[in-house]
């Protein structure tokens, strides 16, 4: 129920608001769309480029296939510390997490035991206590021994 109140001119003002995007986004748009246009006109000049010159080509091509084959390389060593750190993620979950995990439940199973022990042997007798008092109040106040307060 937190609703605001909007006036007409408030309102038209916080719909361009919302509809609008921020100058931040605005930027992001933009550059992204040169980038393709960049990305898109270098695969078109690459390409009439090695039409215009197929004795280059095999030549660039080699060096395209020396660059993937770094690249896998590249990718390969990545994949392999991701492992490492993954393994090592997982042994510190069962080595640091997973006992204090077990020790926190531990705890809240023996405070469980400590509440119900409690309310057993301290708050049963007190509520039966003032019950007995209660109806011994009553007695005396229907027997005309003490007045209402």
């Amino acid at each position: 129920m937190d609703e605001e109140i909007l006036f007409p001119s408030e309102v038209s003002e916080a719909a361009k608001e919302s509809t609008s995007e921020s100058p931040n986004q605005k930027k992001v748009t933009i550059m992204v769309v040169i980038v393709g246009l960049l990305i898109l006109g270098a695969v078109v000049f690459s390409t009439y480029w090695l039409l215009t010159n197929a004795e280059k080509t095999p030549v660039i091509r080699d060096i395209f296939i020396i660059f993937i084959g770094f690249e896998f390389l590249l990718l390969g060593i990545a994949l392999i510390i991701l492992i490492l750190q993954l393994a090592r993620l997982i042994n510190l979950i069962q080595n640091e997490v997973k006992p204090i995990l077990d020790s926190t439940n531990e705890t809240v199973n023996t405070l469980k035991g400590t509440t119900v022990f409690l309310s057993e042997n301290l708050v049963e007798p007190v509520m039966k206590l003032n019950e007995y008092i209660a109806g011994f109040q009553r007695l005396l106040q229907i027997s005309g021994l003490i007045k209402k307060k």
